[in-house]
Order: C-alpha cells, then sequence, then structure tokens
C-alpha cells in the first residue's frame, strides 16, 4: 500500500514542531553542553552513552541521573509497548477502520512520536531541567495533531502509559524525583484537548 502523501501544509507544520527548547538552560549548563542535547534533538536521537559522559563532564553537578537516561533509552522499545498496549486495551477499537488510529501507518506514528516523547523527556531528565518544553513548538505539534486529526485522549493515555512503564523500572525515591519529567509533558499534551 503507498503510503499517503503529505501536504505542504502538513510538512511546515511537521518541522515546526519541536517539543524540546534548550533556550532557558544557559544559567545551569554551559553552551558546550546544551550544544550536545541540541545536536541529539536535531537528529531525533537519544542521548548516546558518550554523549552522556560529554554532558557528566561538562556539568558534573547535572549528572545525577545519568544512569537513568541510559536505562530508560536502552528499554524505550519495552516501554513504549506497555504504553501501547495500554492504548489498546483502554481503546479496542482504534486500530478498526472508523478509528482514530486507521489504516496502520496511523497508529505506526503514534507509536513513533510515543519513541519521541520518551527521548525528549530524558533530555530534562539527563540536564535536570523540567523547563524543557517549547511553547512554539507544541503550538505547531497542537496544530499538526489537529490537521492529521490525531486521537489526543489516546496520545494523553499513550504518554501516562510511558510514564508508569519508566517510572516502574526506577527505584522509589528515583520515581518521586522524576515524576515531574513526565508531568510536564502530560499537563502539555492534555492542553491540545
Amino acid at each position: 500500500m503507498a503510503q499517503p502523501q503529505l501536504s505542504a501544509e502538513i510538512i511546515a507544520l511537521i518541522q515546526k514542531a519541536r517539543i524540546v527548547s534548550f533556550a532557558t538552560w544557559s544559567d545551569s549548563h554551559p553552551a558546550a553542553a546544551i550544544q550536545v542535547f541540541q545536536k541529539a534533538d536535531d537528529d531525533r536521537l537519544y542521548l548516546t552513552d558518550a554523549e552522556l559522559q560529554q554532558i557528566t563532564e561538562l556539568v558534573p553537578n547535572q549528572s545525577q541521573f545519568t544512569a537513568v537516561v541510559a536505562l530508560l533509552r536502552d528499554s524505550v522499545v519495552d516501554i513504549v509497548n506497555e504504553a501501547r498496549a495500554g492504548v489498546l486495551q483502554a481503546f479496542p477499537d482504534i486500530m478498526e477502520p472508523g478509528g482514530g488510529l486507521y489504516p496502520a501507518e496511523r497508529a505506526d506514528a503514534c507509536w513513533r512520536d510515543f519513541w519521541h516523547f520518551l527521548r525528549c523527556i530524558t533530555y530534562g531528565i539527563a540536564g535536570q531541567r523540567t523547563d524543557y518544553t517549547n511553547r512554539e513548538g507544541l503550538h505547531y505539534m497542537n496544530l499538526l495533531y489537529e490537521e492529521l486529526q490525531v486521537p489526543l485522549e489516546a496520545m494523553v493515555v499513550g504518554l501516562e502509559g510511558i510514564k508508569i512503564a519508566s517510572l516502574k523500572r526506577l527505584e522509589p525515591a528515583q520515581q518521586e524525583l522524576l515524576v515531574v519529567y513526565f508531568d510536564k509533558l502530560i499537563d502539555r499534551l492534555r492542553k491540545f484537548t
């Protein structure tokens, strides 16, 4: 089956829909560290072990959760699968004809967004900054989701599932400290609905 062609408007929205911004981080991170984060985001990749080490060397007092970031990165497939299962349980017909994630390409895009949601959250955790979201980029993401008729309730359920699946892999003390990073993005996405 051929992939549907995206309009120029949707392509423009995709390019502007950036979840993360490091614009406010200069008070706690040197430019070299911010560049590491920015490059990872530009490439839409999780931070590698080498990048995490580089950030630790540049900002040693911000390295408390480096191991957590690596764990979440290395567990992303399982975390996304658990979140997907939660969405399918909450919305059993969502992938059927007439459902918000039909046809399969729409569902694949949703699961891919889950992967990116966790990626962005790990940047906040790695930098120990809850102000990692990009107001303007999320505005464009909201417009994109409206244009594509993305089922927002399901996306929020999925993001909640990402939080649950991620936090259960951590120690209770870490869970208490890190829940705010997940809630930050969940709260932003809830405002889309």
